[in-house]
């Protein structure tokens, strides 16, 4: 359980570090190098607008671009024309020119050099262009710090819960241990009470034995020596006659 929050935490702290950094290389790269798509590393990724490729690409499709080498007719290349990005096929490479249009446009777009490609199309994936583009606008950057304190919060303030239970659960453990000491305790003082009791009354008993062999020997003591007494009499009387 501990484990799964702080690898919680984790990819919390990397979301918000990625959409930090995400959006403060953007528009660095927007106003001081005026590129509208950076890519670091010959990667980037941008969102179809307008639906000048239908129905190759629809909008709000998430296309994701790649530097070339070289570009032949029938790539698919996104280039940058002032501050706008224009994702486009070749129709037509002249010399040092080239000829863009969209699938669903009747025009071809004005010829411009090949070193205004950024990049041609890797792949694309539907609908997804439309949460890219929540979370680069403004609100949506607040939407994704502000939900992600909360769930770092939530996730410190449950584990202080759980703390304050287990310390509450040893707290009722300790609690039980000592009801069932005094349980016990009063246990072996019954048994003692018991057991002295027991003696006690062994030793009334013992000693109701002794003044009964005291008293049984006092009484046939007098018996005796009266018995003796009447035999010296007949002796004397015997001698006498004779």
């Amino acid at each position: 359980m501990k484990a799964g929050r702080i690898i919680f935490r984790i990819v919390i702290i990397l979301i918000i570090g990625v959409v930090i950094g995400s959006t403060v290389y953007t528009i660095n790269a927007k106003r001081v190098m005026h590129d509208e798509l950076p890519m670091p590393f010959g990667f980037g990724v941008s969102v179809v607008l307008t639906g000048s490729m239908e129905p190759t690409l629809k909008v709000n499709e998430l296309v994701f671009i790649t530097k070339a080498d070289d570009y032949k007719e029938g790539d698919i290349v996104v280039y940058q024309q002032n501050n706008d990005l224009i994702i486009h096929r070749i129709v037509m490479i002249s010399g040092d020119q080239v000829v863009t249009q969209g699938d669903n446009n009747n025009t071809a777009d004005e010829p411009f050099p090949p070193e205004r490609i950024k990049g041609k199309l890797r792949f694309s994936i539907p609908y997804v262009g439309l949460l890219i583009r929540a979370i680069r606008s403004v609100p949506g950057v607040i939407i994704i710090l502000g939900l992600s304190a909360f769930l770092m919060h939530r996730s410190w303030q449950k584990e202080k819960n759980d703390g304050d239970s287990e310390l509450d659960a040893i707290k009722e453990q300790i609690r039980q241990l000592k009801n069932e000491m005094e349980t016990s305790e009063n246990r072996v003082d019954g048994l003692v009470a018991e057991n002295a009791s027991q003696a006690g009354t062994i030793s009334e008993i013992q000693a109701e034995i002794e003044r009964l062999k005291r008293e049984t020997a006092m009484t046939s003591a007098p018996a005796e020596k009266g018995g003796a007494g009447t035999t010296d009499s007949g002796d004397n009387e015997t001698l006498a006659q004779s």
